[in-house]
């Protein structure tokens, strides 16, 4: 007998898709308010990760946490990211499937021309909604490194920028580190 679940009715569209999206073959494909989008990074975008990286990463390895940019769900909503840079407990980590904003400690985003007011506006309204604790955004168009904290249903409560590259951003516990922001 045919059901209605045999023509596509009945078929949660949110899980239909982010699952084509996780099962499409690219490494790296995101969905922003029901659009998907290949991310490719550049070279200078990836040099920017990398040197928060490097510079977090002993407090990192003492949380016992790691770096990575694996992706991150946000339920009941149209949105799959994949951050440039999360930090998440390993065991966490673990697990292979995605994880939720609110289950990383910090989440960094690089803008790129083609991504930019995406990166300032949605991400940081939408991480958030769902609890990020720390959102580092690097704004490689304004040359500025802001850090929002204290997120909220109606956004982050705590901003602390925007500080032009070159100026030391403190990201606070549980990292304590002074971010150099020269080689952004």
């Amino acid at each position: 007998m045919t059901t209605a679940r045999d023509y596509g009715q009945g078929i949660d569209p949110e899980h239909a898709l982010k699952y084509a999206v996780q099962h499409h073959g690219g490494d790296r494909t995101e969905i922003v308010e029901g659009r998907v989008r290949d991310v490719t990074p550049g070279w200078d975008h990836e040099n920017a990760a990398e040197e928060i990286r490097d510079q977090i990463r002993p407090r990192v390895k003492a949380l016992g946490c790691v770096t990575g940019s694996g992706n991150l769900d946000l339920p009941g909503s149209s949105n799959w990211y994949v951050p440039d840079l999360a930090v998440v407990p390993k065991e966490l980590a673990k697990g292979g499937g995605a994880l939720l904003p609110d289950q990383a400690l910090l989440v960094v985003e690089i803008t790129s021309e083609s991504d930019a007011e995406t990166d300032r506006v949605v991400k940081r309204k939408r991480y958030a909604e769902y609890g990020a604790p720390l959102y580092l955004l690097v704004d490689r168009m304004e040359r500025t490194v802001t850090l929002f904290a204290g997120p909220g249903r109606l956004g982050y409560t705590e901003v602390d920028g925007p500080h032009p590259f070159g100026v030391p951003v403190r990201l606070p516990e549980p990292f304590g580190v002074q971010l150099d922001t020269g080689g952004l």
